[in-house]
């Protein structure tokens, strides 16, 4: 029996590995306080995010950590703790998990990994604060569109100069004739 129980607890603790290696992002957090209804609203916020969040035994988190070379997390997992996993954007589980806890004082941040960087509540507030990649995408696009628009206008403007010049030279010869 303690065979199965020792290749159950590695089994989870390279699940959290895995997860961890395969998330750009990720953001622990204390779900203390919060109601069923309040949970079920935050997962639902992190799945249409596409961010994983998942709660696990702190010693089988801190294994997971130590073993990634994430030393100092464990300092973090005290009392419950759960994580989201930001598997496609980087921002998308700091930012959610900061507008939520905004509004719902019962959770807590206490810690976040961004490109194998431990940051604390500060970094993930400030991660929270930059754009999303749609954002950035969008700005990029526009700035790209901007010269292009200015052009067609300096086009148009050119040609309307053009057509009230023939205009003005047609009706000075049409008055002399």
């Amino acid at each position: 029996m303690r065979e199965e129980t020792l290749k159950a607890k590695q089994s989870l603790v390279e699940e959290i590995k895995s997860k961890i290696e395969n998330s750009q992002a990720l953001v622990l957090v204390d779900y203390r306080g919060l109601n069923v209804e309040q949970l079920n609203d935050l997962r639902s916020l992190y799945r249409k995010a596409g961010v994983d969040y998942k709660v696990y035994k702190n010693t089988m988190m801190t294994f997971a950590f130590k073993e990634l070379g994430l030393d100092g997390m464990e300092e973090f997992l005290a009392g419950p703790s759960a994580v989201a996993f930001s598997n496609e954007d980087p921002i998308s589980a700091a930012k959610i998990t900061e507008e939520f806890a905004k509004k719902n004082e019962a959770l807590e941040i206490k810690a976040g990994v961004v490109e194998g960087k431990i940051i604390d509540v500060a970094g993930v507030k400030a991660l929270a604060t930059l754009p999303s990649k749609e954002e950035l995408l969008a700005k990029a696009l526009g700035s790209m569109n901007a010269p292009i628009q200015g052009f067609v206008n300096v086009l148009n403007g050119t040609m309307k100069g053009l057509v009230v010049a023939l205009n003005a030279i047609a009706e000075q010869k049409e008055a002399s004739a």
